[in-house]
């Protein structure tokens, strides 16, 4: 119930960012929730490999465990695409002054 909870807030906060700077809201949720659950993936394929090489000793049986180690490495990488879509997106909007302005050549 909880990861549902976690999912929705997921989809709203980038949904919400797509829709601030005219991009398709559905398309922008959908990548935030694959981006969670790709991190996820690659932070049980860390552990995996730290597992293998340095032989460290993890219950992978137990279910609550693994959820609460991969929810850091979802929403780190979560955090990560959300800061850099806003960063590039905010690089990318063209502020007019007034209607006069447009069609006008700007010196840099």
């Amino acid at each position: 119930m909880i990861g549902i909870i976690l999912i929705y807030f997921i989809w709203k906060r980038f949904a919400d960012l797509a829709f601030k700077y005219n991009h398709k809201k559905w398309v922008y949720g959908l990548i935030g929730v694959i981006v969670y659950y790709a991190g996820t993936l690659i932070g049980g394929l860390i552990l995996g490999f730290l597992t293998v090489i340095l032989d460290f000793i993890i219950d992978w049986e137990n279910n609550l465990l693994m959820s609460i180690i991969a929810l850091p490495f979802g929403l780190a990488t979560c955090y990560g695409t959300y800061y850099f879509l806003q960063k590039k997106w905010e690089s990318e909007v063209v502020v007019m002054d007034s209607i006069d302005d447009i069609g006008k050549i700007t010196e840099d």
